[in-house]
């Protein structure tokens, strides 16, 4: 399809019920793609997620192909229109935030293509389905888990430092809180010791921000990093300050590398999403709506609290759907 032509579609909405939506449809059974949207292939998450909705639509006789937003608002959107002008059978996205699904989810509904929500969440539109981890849940879990190790070791009264995702994120704003509220609940009387927030999601960024932390706050005795590479970035402040075994790391999602970490009590606990479990579930929800189907608004599925003391009974379950099998 023409960019000029698409370049109308986008700009009426009685032409994207009409005549040209028709036409975006045939093109899209012809091809017979599914793309995928997501934030940032250099997470282990999101290529994990990736993974699970490829092998889930590839089965079904679908092409696929995962476009990289680099964590830009825009470059998501350019992705969207690229897919609807290709003509793209339907779309799984996982949004850059959730305050920039909305103009996505406009463009799929007036070309009349059916779009999944993997993880993140949005503020408004219409899609198919949502699939997410229960984030307050799995956080929540995290920081009982967290206080637990703290109590042991006499340190319920220091202070805890957070290194979170974005908090413009629904899932974000719900792993705050539900770290906060296990916190509480199970028994830590101390502080916090200030929150950041990342922006380029990598593990230097987390290093400087760890690092930061720890200058501030000589009392800190816990950290709690939201996403899995990161981690490895605080890891590294926390032995370069010389403070290993003085500050207790908890962690969110999973990469091969937390297995030994875990084993060892680097990490003393991390909430492990099961992306490829997700990613499976996205296609299983967008393959229903391209059949005429309505799948289910909301598809929750669970967050794995996976601690020293469990690792090896849980690494069946995390190999396969946490890490797509790749340990």
């Amino acid at each position: 399809m023409e960019r000029r032509t698409f370049l109308k579609l986008t700009t009426s909405a009685a032409l994207a019920v009409g005549a040209g939506a028709s036409g975006i449809r045939a093109a899209a059974a012809a091809g017979k793609e599914i793309a995928y949207l997501t934030p940032g292939l250099d997470l282990p998450f999101w290529r994990y997620l990736s993974k699970g909705i490829e092998a889930t639509v590839k089965a079904k006789g679908y092409g696929f192909q995962a476009l990289d937003s680099h964590n830009s608002a825009q470059t998501q959107l350019q992705n969207a229109q690229d897919s609807i002008a290709r003509g793209v059978a339907g779309i799984v996205i996982s949004p850059t935030d959730s305050s920039t699904a909305p103009s996505v989810l406009a463009l799929a509904k007036r070309a009349n293509i059916p779009v999944v929500i993997g993880d993140i969440g949005t503020n408004s539109g219409d899609y198919a389905s949502f699939i997410i981890s229960d984030n307050y849940r799995g956080a929540h879990d995290v920081g009982v888990a967290l206080a637990g190790a703290l109590k042991k070791k006499g340190w319920e009264n220091g202070s805890v430092g957070i290194v979170a995702i974005s908090q413009a994120r629904k899932n974000g704003q719900a792993r705050t809180k539900g770290f906060l509220d296990g916190l509480k609940e199970g028994g830590f009387t101390g502080k916090q010791a200030g929150m950041q927030q990342m922006q380029s999601y990598t593990a230097d960024e987390t290093f400087k921000f760890t690092q930061d932390l720890l200058t501030a706050n000589p009392d800190m005795r816990g950290l709690f990093i939201q996403t899995d590479q990161p981690a490895i970035g605080a890891l590294r402040a926390i032995k370069a300050a010389r403070r290993d075994g003085q500050v207790l790391l908890a962690a969110f999602d999973g990469i091969p590398d937390f297995v030994d970490l875990l084993k060892s009590g680097q990490i003393v606990v991390s909430g492990m999403q099961q992306p490829y479990l997700m990613g499976v579930r996205s296609g299983e929800a967008l393959l229903e709506a391209l059949d005429g189907k309505t799948p289910k608004k909301e598809i929750l599925v669970p967050i794995l609290a996976v601690t020293s003391e469990n690792i090896e009974k849980e690494l069946p379950t995390i190999k396969k759907t946490v890490f797509a099998n790749e340990v």
